[in-house]
């Protein structure tokens, strides 16, 4: 009887659990079925309704956009600068491989221009990608292509070139397609010459051919888009003048560089910006970094007695001195603990009373320093801004520095004087010739410019500043072309009067403190005086052999680019 209630227990056993068993399997009968329904609805969302956007995702894939070649640069007469070339470079591919390195070798050589072993060198790499020969021509390249090769692929590639060589090259820069590195106008207009009103999308097969559909054009396929083109306000026959007058004279006395800069002052264009060492962009790798340094905008110099017109024409312009004033100029003055003396000092030890135009004729230290002692440190500082000091121009090249001009609360009695006569400040080239455009046009400063701008760009990137009074700047203008007249400066014209001044300064030294026995020579003028609408810049670092001035250096320079350029621009005369 036992046996017999153990037998049973143990049947009713294993009867609850097949029937747990049984509901287990149920549930996992029913999560398959249901993970089958899910993943079919799934499947069929995907394949036919395409939910996650696979067919569009693929035709991106197999897309690209059509080869893009930049926009060409020209001067403002129509002259071309820059333009892009078309190169292929040609790859072989190991893996697809029909013929043997020696076979292919044998039918490349006559294109590629490379002897049957160095090719067989080549192709028997172990790279999975070989190049072969870069920069081919469009007709080499189409023949290879004809030739059917499998194993072999065509990259196409854009080369940038400059037809004028050397000339404007620190304003035209480069630009390096491989790595994207530009310079110049190259690079602050790289928008604009990367910018196609329409991109025409192509689908392509991973050969890179082509898939043509009903939508396709196949115009748009093949035709090569290409970005804007940019005017330039350089006139190529000015630039070509600069140039070769500066290098004339930076060969002739062995100087380290030099910068020529002519600029229209009443609206800021730049008819020519020469800088000396010159480089060649189409060979730019060739070129060493001091060669390519646009100096004229990072580098930063005391302009010496070409800034004694800033400092009259500031005392001017806050009343202090007016256009009869007189100096006592006492030929030296000490200032805190230095003596300063004029530069003619032993010829003219006490010059005694002297008006403005002696000045300017004569560059007066003692007399420039006594003008900047009439304004305090604050009133002279502040219009030193406005014409520009220690603030960028805005020049649409790139890398340009603010220059050095330190603040008013920190000026004892020896930094407002040096201001005077050009050694308190440190300036750049570009920033002197903004300054200077204020005499030129009525007391109004212009962002000097290379770009040619439209209307409406202008005014978001041209801006004018009222610097002083046009009565002041007709006051300072009529003084310079009597001191020019009364000089013995080598820069008087014979049909046009010239308003203008030179400076010589010393060089800083470059790793310590105080100043180096080299020089910097400059000139800055413009002409007709009556209604200018040329202002020259002229600076040479350190020249050498026999007197080193401004008039010796600087001024020979300048006058033969202002007759040339006066011959160029059918310039009115204003003088009889």
């Amino acid at each position: 009887m036992l046996k017999s209630m153990w037998e049973i227990k143990i049947l009713n056993d294993k009867a609850k659990r097949f029937k747990t068993f049984d509901k287990r399997l149920g549930c996992w009968h029913g999560l398959f079925a249901i993970f089958a329904v899910v993943l079919i609805i799934y499947l069929f969302l995907i394949q036919i309704m395409d939910i996650k956007n696979y067919r569009l995702r693929a035709k991106r894939q197999r897309s690209s956009r059509n080869f893009i070649m930049r926009g060409d640069i020209f001067d403002r007469n129509g002259i071309k600068l820059a333009s892009d070339k078309i190169y292929y470079d040609v790859y072989a591919h190991p893996t697809d491989y029909d013929h043997s390195p020696e076979e292919l070798a044998k039918i490349l050589a006559p294109y590629l221009k490379i002897s049957k072993a160095n090719l067989v060198e080549k192709l028997s790499g172990q790279d999975a990608v070989i190049t072969l020969k870069k920069d081919l021509d469009r007709e080499t390249a189409q023949k290879i292509k004809n030739l059917g090769l499998r194993e072999i692929s065509l990259g196409k590639k854009n080369t940038r070139i400059y037809p004028q060589g050397s000339m404007a090259s620190h304003i035209l820069g480069y630009y390096n397609f491989d790595a994207d590195i530009a310079s110049g106008v190259e690079l602050t207009a790289k928008s604009q010459l990367e910018h196609v009103e329409k991109n025409v999308q192509t689908e392509r097969t991973p050969d890179g051919n082509i898939i043509y559909s009903f939508s396709t054009d196949p115009v748009a396929t093949t035709k090569p888009l290409k970005g804007k083109s940019l005017t330039l306000t350089i006139d190529t026959a000015i630039q070509h003048i600069c140039e070769q007058e500066l290098y004339k004279m930076v060969l002739k006395r062995q100087a380290l560089r030099g910068t020529v800069i002519v600029m229209n002052p009443k609206n800021g264009e730049i008819l020519a910006y020469a800088i000396y060492p010159y480089y060649d962009p189409n060979n730019y790798k060739n070129a060493s970094p001091v060669q390519i340094k646009n100096w004229t905008l990072t580098d930063v110099f005391p302009p010496g007695s070409t800034f004694k017109i800033i400092t009259v024409a500031s005392a001017m312009a806050l009343g202090k001195i007016n256009l009869n004033t007189k100096i006592l100029d006492t030929g030296k003055i000490k200032v805190g603990w230095w003596d300063i003396k004029n530069y003619d000092y032993s010829k003219k030890p006490y010059p005694g009373w002297i008006n403005l135009e002696y000045l300017f004729e004569h560059s007066s230290n003692v007399g420039s320093i006594k003008v900047a002692q009439t304004m305090s440190s604050q009133e002279y500082y502040h219009m030193l801004k406005r014409f520009g000091i220690g603030s960028k121009t805005g020049i649409d090249l790139p890398g340009e520095s603010i220059g050095l001009l330190p603040s008013w609360t920190k000026w004892d009695s020896s930094t407002h004087a040096s201001m005077g006569y050009g050694y308190g400040a440190s300036v750049t080239a570009i920033q002197m010739v903004s300054a200077a455009s204020a005499f030129a046009n009525n007391g109004v400063r212009v962002t000097p410019h290379i770009i040619k701008y439209h209307e409406e760009e202008a005014q978001n990137k041209i801006f004018k500043t009222q610097v002083m009074s046009p009565e002041t700047a007709r006051n300072i203008t009529s003084l310079l072309v009597a001191s020019v007249n009364n000089s013995k400066a080598p820069i008087k014209l014979d049909s046009y009067k010239v308003a203008a001044k030179t400076g010589t300064s010393k060089k800083p030294k470059e790793n310590a403190a105080g100043y180096s026995n080299m020089l910097y020579t400059s000139i800055i003028g413009y002409l007709p005086a009556s209604d200018p609408q040329v202002l020259i810049y002229v600076l040479v670092d350190s020249a050498g052999g026999g007197d080193v001035w401004g008039s010796t250096i600087a001024a020979p320079v300048f006058k033969e680019i202002a007759n040339q350029t006066a011959r160029i621009l059918n310039l009115k005369p204003d003088k009889r």
